[in-house]
């Protein structure tokens, strides 16, 4: 019972939608304040003497088209904030964990050693995979 639980929690897709859904929801609203509060000020220094904030108009007169740059550069700065944690904090130490715990026979194989053993299998027979036929 416990080995199946331990093969549950280490087998990759379960770690890697932990990680996504769970940590990646409760960070992005500490990144996010990080962003609005420090990031997007220092943007604004660069943004000039415009309310509208760091970009530029497409037609001078026109306000509706001005083109923002600072919102696409405060998500990037999000982005690679939050990769770079959930990377560092729970990605690593995870994959570290599985290649100390986990099961190395899977691992040890070669290219090689997989081709022979589905060679193998192939040539014993349909009846050795379970008997099922294929019509």
């Amino acid at each position: 019972m416990l080995k199946g639980f331990k093969d549950f929690l280490f087998r990759g897709n379960v770690v890697d939608l932990a990680v996504a859904v769970v940590i990646g929801t409760a960070f992005v609203a500490i990144v996010t304040a990080f962003t609005n509060g420090i990031i997007n000020p220092i943007l604004a220094v660069f943004g000039g003497t415009d309310s509208l904030g760091l970009g530029f108009r497409l037609v001078a007169d026109k306000p509706a088209t001005f083109v923002q740059v600072g919102p696409i550069i405060t998500a990037l700065i999000n982005f690679v904030i939050i990769a770079a944690v959930l990377y560092f904090v729970l990605v690593a130490p995870a994959m570290h964990v599985r290649n100390r715990f986990g099961s190395k026979e899977d691992a040890a194989l070669t290219d090689s050693e997989v081709l022979i053993q589905i060679r193998d299998l192939l040539a014993e027979g349909p009846d050795s995979a379970g008997g099922r036929h294929e019509s």
